[in-house]
């Protein structure tokens, strides 16, 4: 008899972000076509840390984050508060 619960380990498994995506989600999210994605990771200038893995980009999500969310040196978010004072 099999069970359809999912074990404590498969359950946290789930729930994690994965440390790196694929250069060609990286490029969609960053509005790069497939054909200009692979040519700046091949000449090195995509806008963010790519990784070879074998024949394989992978592009870390800590690295993408920071490209996508800049956080200015005072520590607040570049975005408004809404609030003026």
């Amino acid at each position: 008899m099999t069970s359809t619960t999912p074990t404590q380990f498969q359950a946290t498994e789930a729930n994690e972000q994965p440390e790196v995506v694929s250069l060609l989600a990286a490029g969609r999210l960053l509005g790069i076509g497939r054909t200009k994605a692979y040519r700046l990771a091949k000449a090195g200038e995509f806008p963010c840390r790519v990784l070879r893995i074998g024949g394989r980009y992978a592009v870390p999500v800590r690295g993408l984050r920071a490209l996508l969310d800049p956080i200015t040196p005072g520590g607040n978010n570049s975005r408004p508060s809404g609030r003026e004072g």
